[in-house]
């Protein structure tokens, strides 16, 4: 066969070719990166100014002053959508901003602990001003927080989150108050998945005792514990327990603080 008789052979031989690549790189290219993106979820963000305190003390979690606790300011006021009654308090966010290349700062996420309620407004409708209004998916912010991932004046911002894993130093802490009989425990400083779904305590001279959320991470029991060493069994969302034996001395007293074992984070 000549070289002229080939040529058109060549040509269409060519043209398979290319054909094909084209294909497979357009098939590959409008397919996403097996990266994590199937466990980013959207929601909206706002925040609160450092000159209104209401976020950074007390809060319906019951940590206190978030500061004093550990927390500092990466932390976040939850939705209804979120809350479910407190049991999210003490669990792990990330966040990022998205979807608004004016406000955004790219590249860039933070990671918060659910440590506050954002109360549903039914005055407004939820697409309508009702911000934190099921079924809204809402965090709430300090400004410190807000500004690594987007500029302040964007106000209300899309986002992105997932749920992380949360990293803690020390052990988990155990806030004994109450009155004679009544205990209250506010259990913090919770790693892993970070909120606590069931919580036994245990005297030196009974056997466990099954405790009932009262709000937030504060669990209550009517039982007379006095001069006995405390023990807690304390399960997280993700179903793993963990038992601190004899954290509380004897001697014990309302208003103390004690450490027990952590989770693996």
């Amino acid at each position: 066969m000549s070289l002229t008789e080939a040529a058109p052979l060549l040509s269409l031989l060519l043209a398979t070719l290319l054909s094909t690549v084209t294909s497979h790189y357009s098939s590959s290219s409008s397919t996403l990166p097996p990266s994590q993106s199937s466990l980013w979820h959207p929601a909206r963000a706002t925040y609160y100014a450092a000159s209104d305190p209401q976020g950074a003390v007390s809060g319906a979690c019951g940590y206190g002053d978030l500061v004093k606790a550990g927390y500092g300011m990466a932390t976040a006021g939850l939705s209804e959508a979120f809350f479910q009654r407190g049991q999210i308090c003490g669990a792990c966010f990330e966040l990022r901003c998205v979807d608004d290349l004016r406000w955004c700062i790219p590249g860039t996420s933070i990671i918060v602990t659910a440590t506050n309620f954002c109360a549903p407004n039914y005055g407004f409708t939820a697409e309508g001003g009702g911000r934190c209004n099921p079924p809204n998916k809402h965090f709430v912010l300090p400004i410190e927080s807000f500004e690594k991932i987007a500029i302040w004046k964007a106000g209300n911002i899309p986002v992105q989150y997932q749920r992380i894993k949360c990293r803690k130093e020390g052990g988990v802490r155990f806030t004994i108050d109450g009155s004679g009989i009544f205990v209250s425990v506010l259990i913090s400083n919770v790693a892993g998945a970070g909120d606590i779904v069931a919580v036994k305590i245990k005297g030196s001279r009974t056997g466990w005792l099954q405790m009932g959320r009262n709000w937030g991470q504060n669990w209550h029991i009517n039982s007379d514990l006095r001069n006995q060493a405390l023990s807690f069994e304390v399960t997280s969302s993700d179903g793993l327990t963990l038992t601190s034996y004899n954290v509380a001395p004897k001697n014990w007293n309302f208003g103390q603080t004690f450490e027990g074992k952590q989770f693996e984070s």
